[in-house]
């Protein structure tokens, strides 16, 4: 064998030890496209510090929950908090990664963010298709001062399961007798009116080139996307904006060291200053770990996330895990994760 026959068989050996090398150094999730443009600033952060790569892929709330189930993901995130029952059953452990908060966004020519306000009453009847244009009395006796046109109202909502649809349609059936009637809180559900869109990023796309359209998003998207946002009529009766200081007001009295599994909804929070469409997403993770050492390269992003990924989701408009909820959340590690019969953590 000559010389350069050696050398191409020795390259070909050292490739596929460095993609192998790669494979091993990348964590995998999917799930929720909530919280997905701070996983993914997270992410380039974290393999420039450490050289681990997270891949994360925005799937939905549905979709991180049935393939971590299936194990083709390292671990799932959901803004649907599974029952303890749940968990149990399929031998995962869940806590909270991050908070925030979903916000009605519109695209009316004239109307600048936080312009508009909306009360509850408004905003279900808007979704029920019972109002249908924006200079409807009911709309203009809460906005005296607003210029709004006679145009049609287009209600934009998401088309594929999604934690961020739970979160909205949850409050809404806090608010309204007849929206849970009629409609309900689900991850997906039967939409009396309007046009679809997958992921936050669907939805706000159809909203921003659809005049006269009205959707929901997670905040951080209407703020990348400069999208009119608008204020809400809260549970104290107060029009609040949708801000950190809002959603940290609404996050504030929950007793997560109480909530079996870090089980907790936070929307229609008490509160002068609360933002009313709160939410937390979930990560979810096997109890049973088949690799010790991937495991633990798993835990140690997740704790760089809460210890020095804070500055980065509060510049995202987020809202982090409190310091002492994630001492709860590193005990459930050490107390649940076993891989091998052994702890990982």
């Amino acid at each position: 064998m000559n010389r350069f026959a050696v050398l191409r068989i020795v390259s070909f050996i050292l490739t596929l030890f460095c993609a192998g090398e790669i494979r091993a150094q990348t964590i995998h999730g999917a799930g929720a496209s909530f919280p997905y443009p701070l996983y993914s600033e997270w992410a380039v952060r974290y393999q420039q510090e450490s050289g681990v790569r997270i891949n994360y892929q925005p799937i939905g709330s549905g979709g991180g929950l049935a393939q971590v189930k299936v194990k083709t993901v390292d671990f799932g995130a959901t803004d649907i908090p599974l029952e303890n029952s749940e968990l149990d059953e399929a031998g995962l452990l869940q806590f909270p990664m991050v908070l925030g908060g979903v916000t009605p966004v519109v695209n009316i020519r004239g109307i600048k963010a936080g312009e508009l306000r909306l009360t509850p009453e408004l905003i279900v009847r808007i979704f029920l298709g019972e109002i249908k244009n924006w200079n409807d009395p009911a709309i203009r006796r809460i906005n005296p001062d607003l210029k709004l046109p006679s145009r049609m109202i287009t209600v934009v909502h998401r088309i594929n399961g999604s934690g961020t649809t739970w979160i909205f349609t949850n409050y809404l059936t806090k608010v309204s007798a007849k929206w849970s009637k009629r409609v309900g809180s689900a991850k997906a559900v039967e939409w009396p009116v309007g046009i679809g869109g997958r992921g936050n990023e669907g939805v706000a796309s159809n909203v921003q080139r659809t005049n006269g359209a009205i959707g929901y998003v997670e905040f951080a998207y209407a703020l990348q996307n400069r999208m009119t946002w608008t204020m809400m009529k809260n549970r104290s009766g107060k029009y609040v904006a949708p801000t950190m200081e809002s959603f940290q007001t609404a996050v504030a009295n929950a007793d997560w060291s109480h909530s079996p599994g870090f089980y907790l909804v936070l929307t229609n929070q008490p509160g002068a200053k609360s933002w009313p469409i709160t939410g937390a997403s979930f990560l979810l993770i096997r109890r049973e770990q088949k690799d010790a050492v991937r495991a633990k390269r798993m835990l140690d992003y997740f704790d760089w996330c809460f210890t020095s990924g804070g500055g980065i989701a509060e510049k995202l408009h987020y809202v982090p895990v409190p310091d002492t909820i994630v001492k709860f959340i590193e005990k459930s590690w050490r107390e649940c994760l076993v891989s091998d019969g052994k702890p990982v953590w």
